[in-house]
């Protein structure tokens, strides 16, 4: 793998972030992706341009798509983002924050630039386990996607280069996936996990995303260096 091309997603949250760290770790010259696709805040995006520096990749390209024309998610309408609920709730059915097919959108525009990159390796950060009951976090959808990856381009058709979807954070915790970040030097106060923060970039620490980022950090028996709007709610 050794100076290789990838394509990595990369959102500005924790687990982009530890990904795209795993990808620098297996020798991978990583190309970030990320989008600014409608979401409630710019927060995230600020995120990844730090993080995109600080681990110094190949290149950040940041493409504008807007969701909001669909709405039909609390991240891209006026719904309110849930706030409080309890861990079991996470876990019952797919959430209002579900952005209607977001990774297969992601994936599609990662896709693209690989090919041009003529590159095979995309990393996506999604997670099985300590997730919100995503349908585009399963490694059934993962593995579903690459077989399509490699009937959809020239690439995968001319049998030149094949498509490989690396997921490597997906049958991990979040306490896990935080002691490998802190392994490989991961400053995470530079990544913003929250759906919903004040315009200072401060967590909210109520909604399922904060919930799920203090639970990882409090389980990994390490300090959590986020910024959260309410004192009450710091780890």
């Amino acid at each position: 793998m050794q100076n290789r091309r990838a394509v990595v997603l990369l959102s500005g949250g924790l687990d982009s972030t530890t990904t795209l760290a795993v990808a620098k770790e297996l020798c991978f010259r990583p190309y970030a992706l990320s989008f600014r696709y409608g979401q409630r805040h710019e927060i995230e995006i600020e995120a990844a341009r730090r993080i995109a520096v600080k681990l110094g990749v190949e290149a950040h390209t940041i493409i504008d798509i807007d969701l909001r024309s669909f709405g039909g998610s609390a991240l891209t309408s006026d719904i309110d983002v849930p706030k409080g609920r309890r861990l079991e709730e996470m876990s019952e059915g797919i959430p209002i924050t579900y952005v209607p097919a977001r990774n297969t959108i992601f994936l599609s525009f990662a896709l693209a630039w690989a090919e041009v990159l003529q590159c095979g390796d995309i990393f996506i950060g999604v997670n099985a386990l300590d997730y919100s009951g995503y349908p585009d976090c399963r490694p059934e959808f993962i593995q579903a996607f690459q077989t399509l990856a490699n009937l959809a381009t020239r690439t995968g058709v001319e049998g030149t280069t094949r498509v490989t979807i690396h997921a490597p954070l997906i049958n991990l915790s979040k306490a896990d996936i935080i002691r490998k970040g802190i392994e490989l030097g991961i400053d995470y106060s530079l990544t913003s996990s929250c759906y919903d923060p004040s315009g200072l970039g401060e967590a909210c620490g109520l909604c399922d995303s904060c919930q799920l980022r203090r639970k990882g950090f409090l389980e990994a028996g390490v300090v959590d260096p986020t910024r959260y709007r309410l004192a009450q709610v710091s780890a």
